[in-house]
């Protein structure tokens, strides 16, 4: 088990940042880790990292308890925080190789260029860190994350300032580190997540609120959703009579959710139900809840 968090919580006074979270991350498996401002992912992935320590339960990263081998955890960790701090007077390389050495690696120069090219700061690499855009900013410190090829990868919003062109260059690095290390990410943007995660961890008030495929998590899992929009006034009473379907849900006076078995195409059945009734069907549209709608739903 990579990452093992048992019943963890965090107090600043009386506030309880995260309240008894308790979860677990194997290796090969990037998580999403999911929570409006304020929620505690932020917290969570510091004392994951050696950064905080929590105030009750235990964290274990490959085995080490994150309390009594501080060390041992953070040689295998790679962090990325929020507030990428960065030595703005260093050059790229310069600064690349400041952290090379501090993980004390034997291949240095090597270690660096490789970083250089699979985060792709080639053409930038002889440029003062000040000098540096905020999404080349940021892609220096997924080098430095990185460079000492950590077993786990801690990332708290990595493609913040990123334009969606390096969005997708570093989802996809991601998705490939992901393959044979722990992957652990918290992002605003859900379609990130659906994207390159394969289980969703969401918070709220410092709760597990969810924890699971993002499949496994909307509401349409066992059900077929269409919006059907008519060109007349519709009775819900006679709607819910309609051979297969199971729900109805209003949305304007002629706009309707109308919800069947995931096995059942209820389309034939309305637009005959129409016919029959002298209306018309002026659109259907086949519905799915987003990790969006349900990351609402659950926080809100």
């Amino acid at each position: 088990m990579s990452i093992k968090v048992d019943q963890v919580s965090k107090l600043y006074g009386e506030q309880r940042a995260l309240d008894g979270v308790s979860f677990k991350i194997e290796r090969g498996n990037i998580v999403g880790f999911l929570g409006p401002n304020g929620a505690g992912k932020s917290t969570m992935m510091k004392i994951i990292t050696c950064f905080l320590p929590q105030t009750e339960g235990t964290v274990e990263v490959c085995g080490f308890n994150v309390a009594e081998a501080p060390m041992e955890v953070k040689k295998r960790v790679g962090y990325l925080p929020e507030h990428n701090p960065l030595y703005h007077d260093m050059y790229v390389r310069e600064y690349l190789e400041f952290i090379a050495g501090i993980h004390k690696l034997s291949n240095k120069r090597k270690r660096v260029d490789e970083m250089i090219d699979m985060v792709g700061l080639t053409i930038e690499r002889k440029k003062q860190i000040g000098a540096l855009s905020k999404g080349y900013r940021q892609r220096v410190g997924l080098a430095q994350a990185m460079i000492h090829d950590p077993e786990v990868l801690i990332l708290d919003e990595p493609t913040t300032g990123l334009d969606p062109n390096q969005i997708v260059e570093i989802r996809n690095l991601i998705k490939n580190i992901g393959k044979d290390r722990t992957v652990m990410l918290s992002t605003h943007i859900m379609q990130e997540v659906e994207a390159i995660c394969d289980r969703v961890i969401i918070v709220n008030h410092g709760k597990i609120v969810a924890n699971d495929k993002a499949a496994n998590l909307t509401n349409y899992k066992n059900k077929q959703v269409i919006r059907v929009e008519f060109s007349q006034l519709v009775a819900s009473n006679i709607l819910a009579s309609i051979a297969g379907v199971a729900e109805v849900k209003k949305v304007t006076d002629t706009t309707w959710l109308i919800a069947s078995h995931a096995d059942t195409d209820i389309r034939k059945n309305i637009f005959d139900f129409a016919v029959s009734n002298g209306n018309s069907v002026l659109t259907v549209q086949k519905e799915e809840e987003r990790l969006e709608d349900v990351f609402k739903r659950l926080t809100s």
